[in-house]
């Protein structure tokens, strides 16, 4: 349904800038919560480092496991934050590229001097839109090594405990029940 230029605001005008603003939400709330996970990121790694220091001030019996250990994990906790600080960088970038869109939509209804622009804006939006999106996916798979690896270490010291408890066991006496 097409409206005479004569409108200040016509309709077709306004269903344009919608999908703008669609997109500009998608992208606000992908921010926010790689804003949630950057945090997380963050608190976990203080909370290594915390670990870290403890280390040198108490005696542990797998000071070096656990050293090992915490240094592997702060190195992925540093990927995961370049991960997902550089997908913040192109979800914020896809939101100004949504939002110029829709300035250019706006602007093309007045005055049609370069009417391809808002698709182009448009489409390098939608493209730095996935990029941040891939980017988030291979955090999370990032995120699930770091899992992993946090529980394979918790086994493996359980282990060590057990093995460092038997060897530390007095032996039986000849007749008694082990």
């Amino acid at each position: 349904m097409d409206v005479p230029l004569g409108n200040p605001l016509p309709a077709n005008l306004l269903v344009e800038m919608v999908t703008p603003a669609v997109l500009i939400s998608a992208a606000a709330l992908l921010l926010l919560s790689t804003t949630q996970r950057l945090a997380r990121s963050v608190d976990r790694a203080r909370a290594l480092a915390a670990q870290l220091a403890d280390l040198i001030e108490r005696p542990d019996p797998f000071a070096r496991e656990r050293r090992s250990e915490i240094e592997a994990q702060l190195e992925l906790r540093a990927r995961r934050s370049r991960l997902v600080q550089s997908a913040m960088t192109s979800l914020y970038v896809a939101v100004g590229l949504f939002v110029a869109t829709t300035l250019a939509i706006g602007i093309d209804a007045l005055v049609p001097w370069v009417p391809w622009l808002p698709g182009v804006l448009g489409l390098a939006g939608v493209v730095t839109l996935f990029v941040g999106c891939v980017q988030l996916i291979r955090e999370t798979r990032l995120v699930v090594v770091a899992v992993e690896r946090e529980m394979a270490f918790a086994l493996r010291l359980s282990e060590l405990r057990g093995a460092r408890a038997t060897e530390a066991a007095p032996p039986s006496a000849p007749g008694e029940r082990a």
